[in-house]
């Protein structure tokens, strides 16, 4: 076995693994696990499935989630309820010190529950604006503006470290100015390079040296690359790279949503990423997808950079502050009761 974790990331069935599951996550080419609702009945279940992935490898698979609160929270009974950040950005705007309270305190309750079921880091935070256009974006955005996204970006960030957790900042260089649903299609931004700058990487640019992930959008901006975000080695490499400085691990988005369609079958799309510039690469729901990543990827040569970035976002271990989750929690929970629940997505 390598002693270095391969560049796939995949999803698992249900609630225990399957003798399918133990076969693809031994394969050398896997070196993460993302879960999702599927795979979560209460704590004590999301532990046991944690510890038999966490027994087949050494070094230990990588184990991830989409966590951000509001619809986007995979685990519900037994953990807190997280507001959408959108939500913390509207205290911002009359509050500006209690809405950077909050977005600390969520990224303190997400990283210590989390962390205590055996997760290492979260999808997490969107730094996408929310001007109104995408749907799939929306609350989940903290705001339409760059720079207070930076802002509160920045304090959940800060809440996350302080839990012992790094963060993936997504879904770079902005997902918020288009109305498709990188999920069901291939979306595509019309501006140029300088408007996107100004208006989406503002909010990205500020936290590349805090983050410990970036996590490209399916979209294509075709006055930069013709190419997804995704695919491209202008964006991940020429710009997220070599001019804005990132050293950090690069996750694609899911290979498996219809704007990865671009490239035509799974095992290219991976290859693809990969040769753009991304250290790991996600299939989370397409398992038939998963098994030709896997044969596609057959052999391929460990990368020690990308093994250094990837070992860089294991959880690692921060004090228990009982006090300071109540208080937390106490703060989260009147936001949540003020406006209500959020639908799952």
């Amino acid at each position: 076995m390598t002693d270095f974790l391969g560049p796939v990331m995949l999803g698992v069935k249900g609630l225990e693994l399957t003798p399918e599951d133990r076969e693809r996550l031994l394969h050398p080419a896997t070196g993460g696990v993302i879960l999702f609702s599927r795979n979560y009945q209460d704590p004590e279940q999301l532990q046991a499935l944690v510890r038999e992935i966490r027994s087949l490898r050494s070094p230990e698979l990588l184990l991830a989630v989409d966590h951000e609160g509001g619809r986007v929270q995979r685990f519900r009974d037994g953990f807190s309820e997280l507001p959408p950040m959108h939500w913390i950005g509207d205290v911002f705007n009359y509050d500006p010190a209690r809405g950077q309270e909050l977005a600390t305190d969520s990224g303190w309750v997400l990283g210590r529950e989390l962390q205590a079921v055996g997760i290492d880091f979260s999808f997490t935070p969107v730094l996408d604006r929310d001007i109104g256009i995408s749907e799939v974006i929306g609350d989940r955005a903290f705001h339409e503006r760059a720079d207070v996204i930076a802002l509160l970006g920045g304090c959940l960030l800060d809440g996350l470290d302080q839990a012992g957790m790094r963060g993936v900042g997504k879904h770079f260089p902005g997902h918020g100015s288009v109305a498709a649903d990188s999920h069901l299609e291939v979306p595509v931004d019309p501006r140029s390079l300088a408007e996107i700058e100004a208006d989406d990487i503002a909010a990205f640019v500020p936290l590349l040296p805090r983050v410990g992930g970036i996590m490209p959008a399916h979209v294509i901006y075709p006055e930069v690359d013709a190419n997804p975000a995704g695919f491209s080695g202008i964006w991940l490499h020429d710009l997220l790279r070599m001019r804005w400085g990132f050293d950090g691990a690069i996750f694609s988005d899911d290979l498996g949503m219809a704007g990865a369609g671009v490239v035509r079958s799974p095992g290219e799309r991976a290859h693809a990423a990969l040769y753009a510039g991304c250290d790991m690469v996600l299939i989370c729901n397409d398992f038939a997808g998963a098994d030709d990543i896997l044969q596609t990827l057959e052999g391929r040569a460990a990368n020690p950079e990308t093994a250094r970035r990837l070992d860089a976002m294991r959880a690692r271990a921060a004090p228990d502050d009982a006090l300071r989750m109540d208080a937390a929690l106490a703060r989260l929970h009147a936001l949540v009761d003020h406006h209500g629940s959020t639908p799952m997505m």
